[in-house]
């Protein structure tokens, strides 16, 4: 059988028992594990290291079972368990036991036990003692005997001891965990959290156990991931579930979905003197939070003390992101949207559906007089700066994509992907653009500026304040040009970190966006005529935000999905008519909203 079995095993045991064994601070108790699709293995893989089996004294045999009319002549305990780790052992499928079986007695516990010490004599191989300290243990629960008379039993088996009596007289080298009925401390069932009182009762037992250096574990208890957690963070020794793979996925994880922010930054107050007002809109100010939907900005806000630059402002609309041929879209249909008021197909950069070249708003704004500029921490040939100024139907082909970058209309860019743009460099000097050495120096009439030869680290990698310093160096930029601008902020590894389903990216990413926001919201103060718009291309990861802790800047994130979502995504609005992005619509909606405001103020001129 074993051998049937092995490529199924190798396989079973290399999805999951890798992930909740390599860094494993928590254990599992496969509660009544005979009855999973796979006894034993499953438990296994997930990396248990208590597996519980319940067994019936039947006709001289020990049925794996919970009731006499449940029983099924062919699962027994040496079927289901013995063999099984036996030959594992011997095949090397089992590398080293680290789990112990805790053998539930339903029948009169001496007359169960001799037959057990009987049976287990033909495994004496894989059975812990003085020889084999490596070896299997079994723990004894449900009927037991008398507690002085657990010494009479071989050194492999050890004892369930039920009873929150306890005390130093008690045989304690024969006493494998300590087990109660968790109804007995809570009613709690694991939505929400425990009432503190209750809470405080578990802790104390649990405490309890430990001054006796003896592990704890509850049947009956809650078995969800708020629970697991809950007990995980109790110091619970044995997490009670009928789900180990479920549990281990989770809780292996739980380290890399939970967050602590280091530092919160200054949330700039906004002085809402023009915001919402008809004042004519001369600047425009299009931040895209690549991949940021609601829960990744809730993440930002909680893990920043609740304050962020972004949750300052009041007018907020919802936008749909669809792309044409697309429930969900990505970030090259998503952008074409708010560059150019069309829907285009999934992975076109400013093309239609039929693959038409579409006008683009640095396009169109050059006949009004207006100065345009993107920046990234992407490359510049990514979807969404792309967006703006090249039209081609593919959006990894970054050599044809480069190529629309000299005759574009734009009149800055900023960004990383230096080396796509080699053979480009001499036509992006014939159409007026110097390429800057550094950020201080953005000065002439069209600049650009490569931030990297290839793709720009992360924030948490060693970014440090790019983003930050870009955008204040191209609003000096447009000021000393004395015109109109359109400029493109992108925060493009917010979307990264949904896609790697990893939380400290996706907050410290939008955390690095929301202090350009702060400072873009700033400079619309400042400069009465701005309007600042801040959203995202779609939502990445089906984020969730299943707890937290404000005051110490942690979130944990539960993910979905490791691609976009088809979820609306907010829009923030600040300044000059922000107002008129308040609503429910689509995202092309975002560019003729400020095509038709640019419209207006060139009228009034």
């Amino acid at each position: 059988m074993l051998k049937l079995l092995t490529p199924l095993l190798f396989l079973l045991i290399s999805s999951f028992q890798l992930a909740a064994q390599e860094s494993k601070t928590f254990q599992l108790h496969s509660h009544n594990d005979y009855l999973q699709t796979v006894p034993f293995w499953t438990a296994y893989s997930a990396g248990a290291s208590s597996i519980e089996v319940d067994v019936i004294l039947k006709d001289g045999k020990l049925m794996a079972a919970h009731e006499p009319e449940t029983i099924d002549p062919k699962r027994t305990l040496e079927s289901l368990y013995l063999d099984p780790i036996s030959e594992g052992l011997k095949s090397g499928v089992i590398s080293s036991i680290d789990f112990h079986l805790l053998v539930d007695l339903k029948t009169e516990a001496y007359t169960t036990l001799e037959v057990l010490l009987e049976s287990m004599s033909n495994y004496d191989e894989i059975l812990y003692g003085k020889g084999n300290p490596a070896g299997l243990k079994l723990i004894i629960s449900g009927n037991r005997p008398q507690p002085t008379d657990f010494q009479k039993y071989p050194g492999w088996m050890f004892f369930d001891y039920q009873s929150n009596e306890l005390n130093s007289y008690l045989p304690w080298e024969k006493i494998g965990m300590v087990s109660l009925s968790f109804s007995r401390f809570s009613v709690w069932n694991g939505k929400g959290r425990m009432v503190e009182s209750e809470r405080s009762a578990v802790q104390e037992f649990i405490d309890l156990v430990h001054s006796f250096n003896k592990p704890v574990r509850f049947w009956g208890s809650p078995d969800s991931k708020s629970a697991w957690k809950a007990f995980y963070e109790m110091g619970e020794d044995y997490i009670n579930t009928d789900h180990p793979i479920a549990a281990a996925e989770y809780l292996g994880k739980l380290g890399e979905n939970i967050y602590h922010n280091p530092g919160k930054h200054e949330v700039y107050q906004p002085k809402f003197e023009v915001d919402g007002t008809d004042v004519p809109v001369k600047n425009v100010i299009l931040m895209i939070g690549d991949g940021n939907g609601l829960a990744q900005i809730s993440a930002g806000l909680f893990a920043n003390g609740n304050e962020l630059n972004l949750t300052q402002l009041k007018n907020i609309g919802l936008v749909k992101t669809q792309a044409a041929d697309d429930f969900t879209t990505d970030s090259a249909a998503g952008a074409t949207a708010f560059a150019t008021g069309e829907k285009s197909n999934n992975r076109a950069l400013g093309v239609n559906p039929e693959g038409k070249s579409l006008a683009n708003l640095p396009d169109i704004l050059a006949d009004y007089g207006f100065s345009s500029g993107i920046i990234t921490t992407d490359q510049l040939t990514g979807a969404t700066p792309a967006a703006f100024y090249a039209h081609h139907p593919e959006r990894d082909d970054s050599a044809e994509i480069a190529a629309f970058l000299p005759n574009s209309k734009l009149d800055l860019f900023i960004g990383g992907g230096e080396d796509s743009f080699t053979s480009e460099v001499e036509n992006l000097e014939v159409e007026g653009f110097a390429l800057a050495e550094s950020l201080e120096e953005l000065q002439g009439d069209r600049v650009g500026y490569f931030a990297a030869k290839a793709s720009l680290p992360k924030i948490l990698d060693g970014r440090g304040d790019y983003l930050l310093k870009s955008t204040a160096a191209s609003l000096n930029f447009f000021e000393q040009k004395k015109s109109p601008f359109f400029l493109m902020v992108e925060a493009a590894n917010i979307d990264s970190g949904g896609h790697s389903n990893s939380t400290s990216m996706i907050v410290s990413e939008m955390l690095d966006f929301d202090q350009v926001i702060g400072e873009v919201v700033r400079f619309a103060d400042e400069h009465p005529g701005t309007l600042v718009l801040i959203t995202a291309d779609h939502e990445t990861g089906g984020v969730s935000l299943p707890q937290g802790d404000v005051a110490s800047g942690a979130v944990e994130l539960g993910f979905h999905s490791d691609d976009h979502t088809g979820i609306m995504v907010p829009v923030f609005a600040y300044g000059a008519h922000s107002g008129d992005f308040r609503g429910v619509y689509e995202n092309t909606e975002v560019f003729h909203r400020i095509k038709r405001l640019i419209l207006e103020y060139h009228q009034k001129k």
